[in-house]
């Protein structure tokens, strides 16, 4: 079997912080609705981590697609709604392959 793996970093740019509370959380509403719109169409979220150490980025977000274009849908969904202007980041796409048993 294999799947696309969408491993995302991120961190906010120094204008989030100057958004109130309700700014920032009505944005996150709509990011978190696009993630489960991906969801509902197969993609498996496997999760948020907190990076630690030294590290240009304060999270990275790993998703299993089903291809490659699935994953450049969401992606192009999170820009559509301004995720990129709030937060700077590095994506990487890759082949997982799991030996079939």
């Amino acid at each position: 079997m294999t799947a696309v793996v969408w491993i995302h970093y991120a961190r906010p740019r120094p204008h989030w912080y100057a958004l109130n509370e309700i700014d920032q959380a009505a944005r996150k509403t709509s990011w978190k609705e696009i993630a489960r719109a991906s969801e509902r169409s197969g993609a498996e979220r496997v999760g948020q981590f907190h990076v630690r150490g030294q590290h240009d980025y304060e999270t990275v977000e790993i998703w299993r697609f089903a291809n490659a274009e699935a994953a450049a849908d969401h992606w192009s969904r999170l820009t559509a709604f301004g995720y990129n202007e709030w937060f700077a980041f590095a994506n990487n796409i890759g082949l997982a392959m799991v030996a079939a048993e």
